[in-house]
Parts: C-alpha cells; structure tokens; sequence
C-alpha cells in the first residue's frame, strides 16, 4: 500500500509524469507514454508540450492530428523550448501547420485533412520561429532559417547572414548545417580553398546518413571535383542516397547500372531504379526506361510501355522523350499510327528546342499531314536558323521556298538558300543539282547540276546516285557510261530505293550497254513490284506471260498485269486483253463430290 501511494504521489508532479513517460518510450510503449506527457503537458511543463506535439504529429502512442501538434508545439514554443520553435518553424515551412493555438481551440483548423497536404507554406511564421529557435542555439533551427534565407522569399533573403547561420549550424555538428554551409561554399565563384572546405562539410553530412548529401558527394565523386575522382565510390554513394528515397540518386545509380559506371552493369536493376525515379517524377529517368523498352536489346523490346514512359517524360517537358514518343505515333508502334499525334509532339518537342523535331515536323508538313500553322511556324524556325549561319536550317529553310511551305513558292531565294547549304549539306548538293539541271530559279546548267549530283551520290546520298546513273544513262550533263550506272543503280537498290530496282529490271532486261540478264531483270522487277511499282507490276507480268526469263506462268501473270491496270497503269490493259481466256471450270453434278468420296 505504502509503495502504491508513493507512485500515485510521484505521479502527482509533472515532472514525475515525464519522467516514466520517458521511461516507457524507451521501452517502446508510446501509448502507455502519451496519457503521462499529456499531464505534464496541461500542467505547463515545456518539453512535454513539446513532446506531446511531436507525438500528435508522428501519430505515437496517439491518433495523428496535425492541429493538435500545431497546438502544443506552439505552447512549448511560447515557452521558450527551442526544439519545439525550430520544428514549428519547419512545420510552417512545409505548410502543414499553420494553426495558432486558439484557432486550434475553436476548432478552426486550416488542415483539410490529416497532413494538411492544402495548406501552403507561411514563410514569415516560419522565419520567425526558425530565428527564434537559431538565437536560442538550436543548430537545427539554425539550418532552417538560413535555409529560408536562401530560398525562401525575394522579401526574406539574406545570403550572407545565410552562409553564417549555415556555419553555426555547421559547427554545431548538424548535417542540414554542413550541406548547407558545403552548398555555399562550393559555388563556382568560391577559392579553392573554400570549395576544398565545401567538399568536407559534404562528406561529413554524407557520412552522418543525410541522402542529398550522400548524393552530391556522389556527384563530385564521379567527377573528381575537390574530392578524387572514384567512379565506384561515386555509383556506392548514388546507392546509399537512392535507398533513402532521393529521386536524383535512383536516376543517376540507375544510370551507373546501366552504362556499367563504377558498378558492375545490370540491366534489369537499372531499370528497376530508373523506374523509380521516374515514377516520383524525374523526366530523365523516364525518358531512359522508355528508350531501354524502344531499343530492345538484352531487355525485349515492349513499345507500348516505351509509349508510356515517353509520355510520362514528354509531359514533364523532357523534349527527347517527346520527340520519341512523336516517332511511335508516327509508325504505329505500341500506340495507335496517328500522324496528327505524331505531328503534336514533334511540335513540342521543337518549340523545347529539339532541332530534329523541327525536321520532323517539317517533314509531316511537306506530306500534308500536320497543321496549318505549323507550316509558318516551321518555316520560321529554319528561316531564324539559316540567317544565323546554320547549314542544315538554310537547306530546309531552301526546301520551303522551294516547295512553298509557310511561304509563297520562290524559286531564286529556294536555290540562293540552297547553294549556301550545300557547301556542307549532302542533300541541298543535291536539291541544288536538281535546281540547276531543270533551270529552276537559276540559269540552266545541266554540267554543274550533274557535278553536284554526282558530290552527293559520292558520300551516299541514295536519291543522288538514281539521279546521277540516270543522267549516266542519257548522257545528260555530261558522258553516256551504262556499267557506272548500273552500279549506281544497285547500291542504291539495296538501300531499298524502289525506282532503282525497277531501273536494274529494264537495264537488265536489253537495250542497254550491259550484258543481258533476263533473269536478274525478272528478280529485280518482282522486287519493285511487290513494293506498288506499277511499272514494274506490268514487267513481271510480260516476263511472266510471255516466259522472258525462262518460265511462263499465265495465272501469276495476270494477277500482276491487274494491279497495274488497277494503279491507272493503261498499257497494263493491252497485256491483259492478248493473255488466253480463263478456261471455266468443268461443271460438277450434285453427286460427284460423295462417289468421288467412296472412290477414295
């Protein structure tokens, strides 16, 4: 009895109250703890008004109430508790507080829910006890406030009593204090030997388990900027922080994975990181998984999931990620074929800069296939571009005036742009080639237009070398030589050129000084053809009918012979009208199909 009265007194005293709450908190009995705190809290101790606040907020021992530990730590503040100022002062900051005590009290909470995800942050409370709790020591308040210096509002900056307060905090063992004070100390404008200082203020709140740090050391790691150079130390680093949850660490190990930096190379891991920092929202990351899924490779190819993260990355304005995802839409791979889509994130991806989309875009112009502004707009990108001396921007930009893109069609300015081009671009050689040739916005010059022709089909422009054999052919611009062209002819056949296999037909099959080959005549025809050449259509289905190459197939002949009469192909009808008729089939009676049956 004596031993129970004696707990009941000691418990009478809040300073006994926080003491065995204390007590059970270490033992892990939080909500045992919590009844003890609240009355040493209502009898006016601090630090348990600071305690009860902090448990209310981090739900222990306690349903979680944002209000409640607004309400509290704003008590143990006003008292002067430090702690309690400076987690308030955070708690401002991140906008989940923001509920003075009587609002609290009347029940006016700010909090739309649990966590108060609504309520933005109020930096001037925030500053304030931020300062308060900085004045009376507290490193980490001194941490926060000079964070609010440097990044709060234009109003409250103050980078030098900033980099002071950081350097407190520093001093006083905090690792927010030694990111901060490195961060400082490692701008580009700072000596060596502040940026040397910067770098260990880094590494120890690197080695104090901060994430952001871990992950900027791991920067200057792989770097070797005032630290050694050490790639797997660097990838080691990224780990560490990308566990913790630090976004840019899980882009950047993922991206070590990937590319076999500092860490042995697995695909399926990098993935694994690269997935999730793109999931909380790095552009780069996501990005990286749809190319990972696009290319194929050790990984199967998944083109609908490369949609996906492309999109995810082009929304969060990755332009490579948007161009990409234009591309897809463009071919039909893994999303619907849509050149409208296609042509809508080309279009973003150029107005982001992306030069390449800009082509593209011009490109989906060229064929109809895009909007009616974004012929001027591209027009107007390339016409910028070529007055600042870009090559590539001055062909295109040629191309317009040539074909009358977002401009009227001006031939002379089509063939200045493009001659201005083609000192360094392989197809305005050509195009201006063309130009001149036909005399086409200049003077017709049939001798130079084949020698341009002829620069480009040399670097293997595939256009250029059907042009340049076919001049070859006809002896335009300069000498007759059917074997050069011929060659000519099959290089750029086996690029897929479809005018060029039909050429390789009709220069094997006679007529040509090449040796005749009637059966290489037949291949290269049958290849034109099963890609719609009609004329190469209506080849075949001579060879075919009139076995030129050694076997006749009527039946196949025809077939071929109607699709080019199909194409509008109007000589493909003679041939169709001199093939024998197609002998009906012998008629049937009802029962033959049974007796032939019972034959078997």
């Amino acid at each position: 009895m004596v031993g129970l009265i004696g707990r009941l007194t000691g418990f009478g005293s809040a300073a006994a109250a926080l003491r065995r709450a204390r007590q059970l908190t270490e033992r892990g009995q939080r909500a045992a703890a919590f009844p003890l705190l609240a009355k040493a809290a209502r009898a006016g101790n601090a630090e348990a008004e600071y305690l009860v606040g902090r448990a209310y907020l981090e739900a222990a021992g306690v349903p979680p109430s944002p209000p409640e530990a607004a309400r509290w730590l704003e008590k143990s503040a006003a008292r002067g508790y430090v702690a309690a100022q400076s987690l308030l002062g955070a708690l401002y900051l991140h906008g989940v507080s923001g509920v003075a005590a009587e609002a609290a009290q009347s029940g006016s909470a700010l909090f739309a829910a649990a966590g108060g995800g609504a309520v933005q942050p109020d930096f001037d409370k925030a500053a304030y006890w931020a300062r308060r709790a900085a004045e009376g020591g507290s490193a980490d308040g001194q941490a926060l406030l000079a964070y609010i210096l440097t990044s709060g509002p234009e109003s409250l900056r103050d980078l030098p009593a900033a980099e002071e307060w950081y350097r407190k905090s520093a001093a006083a063992n905090s690792p927010q204090g030694q990111l901060g004070y490195a961060m400082a100390l490692l701008r580009p404008d700072r000596t060596p030997q502040e940026q040397a200082e910067g770098a260990v203020q880094l590494a120890r709140a690197a080695d104090s388990g901060l994430g952001t740090a871990q992950y900027l050391l791991g920067v200057l790691t792989m770097f070797g900027q005032g630290v050694p150079k050490d790639a797997a130390r660097a990838a080691d680093l990224y780990r560490q922080a990308a566990e913790k949850g630090v976004r840019s660490a899980q882009a950047r190990y993922g991206l070590a994975l990937l590319e076999g930096q500092g860490v042995e190379r697995d695909l399926q891991e990098a993935e694994s990181w690269l997935r999730r920092a793109g999931l909380a929202g790095d552009p780069e990351a996501a990005a990286l998984v749809g190319d990972l899924y696009s290319r194929g490779g050790e990984l199967p190819p998944n083109h609908t999931e490369a949609a996906v993260w492309f999109r995810r990355a082009a929304e969060a304005g990755h332009k490579t990620a948007a161009r990409a995802l234009g591309m897809l839409h463009l071919t039909g791979a893994g999303v619907p074929r849509d050149p409208t889509e296609a042509a809508r994130w080309f279009r973003v991806s150029a107005e982001a800069g992306d030069t390449q989309a800009r082509h593209d875009l011009a490109t989906l112009v060229l064929q109809g296939k895009a909007e009616a502004d974004d012929a001027v707009r591209t027009r107007e990108w390339f016409e910028q571009s070529a007055t600042a001396g870009d090559l590539v921007a001055a062909y295109n930009y040629g191309i317009c005036l040539a074909e009358g893109v977002g401009v009227a069609r001006d031939d002379a300015q089509a063939a200045h742009w493009l001659r201005r081009a083609a000192e360094g671009v392989v197809n305005a050689q050509y195009w201006y080639g063309r130009m001149l040739a036909e005399g086409r916005g200049v003077e017709q010059n049939v001798e130079e237009g084949r020698a341009w022709i002829m620069r480009a089909a040399s670097i293997g422009m595939v256009d250029a070398q059907v042009a340049l054999a076919e001049m070859m052919v006809n002896g335009r611009g300069g000498p007759r030589d059917h074997p050069a062209a011929l060659a000519l002819f099959q290089k750029a056949a086996e690029h897929g050129h479809v005018g060029a296999m039909f050429a390789l037909g009709a220069m094997f099959g006679g007529g040509h000084e090449v040796p005749w080959d009637r059966p290489a005549a037949q291949k290269w025809f049958r290849a034109a053809a099963e890609r719609g050449h009609a004329h190469a259509q209506m080849m075949l289905g001579r060879y075919l009918a009139r076995g030129l190459a050694g076997t006749t197939d009527a039946a196949e002949a025809r077939a071929w012979l109607e699709r080019a009469a199909a194409q509008g192909l109007t000589e493909a009808q003679g041939d169709l009208a001199a093939l024998p008729p197609v002998a009906p089939p012998p008629p049937v009676e009802a029962d033959a199909p049974a007796q032939s049956a019972m034959a078997r």
